[in-house]
């Protein structure tokens, strides 16, 4: 059990990490320089970076309680778990990374707008919520309950299929990287994406700003693809989008 005291730790310190280095970069190197990009136009309070990182501790412990029940305990022979690549073989491994993609995009995209139901949201989504003008450390912001559903997708996906810890281990990458971009509140995309085919695909900060500030719609993750087919999409999302990117 020692050794998965480690696991929250590293979590953590992972976040803290990928968190620290857009908030040096736009929060103090570039703050000025590049406050036309900025979406909402005025930055969060010193307490609401406090509680981002509070809530964020709590996320990456039960977060890593959840990878030991998964891996550390008897409820691993239940799923489809493997550490030796010849198992299944490198095909297997490199495909088995756009699906994860796609599986986790899907279910936060539909557990997301389930926590929105006004009998959950107070239980699960509220926390998140409070940063109506996030920040790269709002990232992990969760209340305890939705931390546990955010971490469901790691037995969800070892349940339908076979995976590696290094397949997995670069999807979490992948995640950590485009959760806190997606929360930095400055939209780094060229204007001229709303022009191309990757307008109904990719996903960008403003889009996820505009949930934190309307609090409904825009509900997805990585990809645009399931609010586009459900028609959950802000009306002004690409409105929006070109205001942002045609400041001077």
């Amino acid at each position: 059990i020692v050794k998965w005291f480690f696991v929250p730790v590293i979590i953590f310190g992972r976040y803290v990490l990928f968190c620290l280095i857009p908030f040096l970069i736009y929060y103090v190197w570039k703050r000025r320089a590049q406050w036309y990009r900025k979406i909402q136009q005025h930055f969060p309070a010193p307490s609401d970076y406090r509680r981002e990182i509070l809530h964020s501790a709590i996320t990456s412990l039960i977060f890593g309680v959840v990878t030991w029940l998964c891996l550390g305990t008897p409820l691993r022979q239940y799923t489809q778990f493997y550490t030796e690549v010849s198992e299944y073989g490198w095909g297997w491994l490199a495909l088995s990374i756009p699906l994860t993609l796609l599986i986790h995009d899907a279910y936060f995209y539909w557990t997301h707008r389930l926590m929105h139901h006004r009998a959950l949201f107070p239980i699960f989504h509220r926390v998140h919520h409070l940063s109506t003008n996030p920040s790269p450390w709002a990232a992990y912001s969760f209340a305890p309950a939705e931390a546990v559903v955010e971490a469901g997708i790691f037995p969800v996906v070892a349940v339908l299929m076979p995976i590696h810890p290094a397949a997995f281990g670069l999807v979490m990458l992948w995640q950590i990287v485009f959760n806190v971009l997606g929360h930095t509140g400055f939209e780094f995309h060229p204007r001229w994406l709303m022009n191309t085919p990757l307008r109904f695909f990719l996903n960008t900060p403003t889009n996820h700003v505009q949930h934190h500030e309307k609090m409904r719609g825009n509900y997805g993750l990585y990809f645009n693809v399931w609010d586009r087919l459900m028609g959950t999409n802000h009306a002004d999302y690409e409105r929006r989008f070109h205001e942002v990117t045609h400041r001077s």
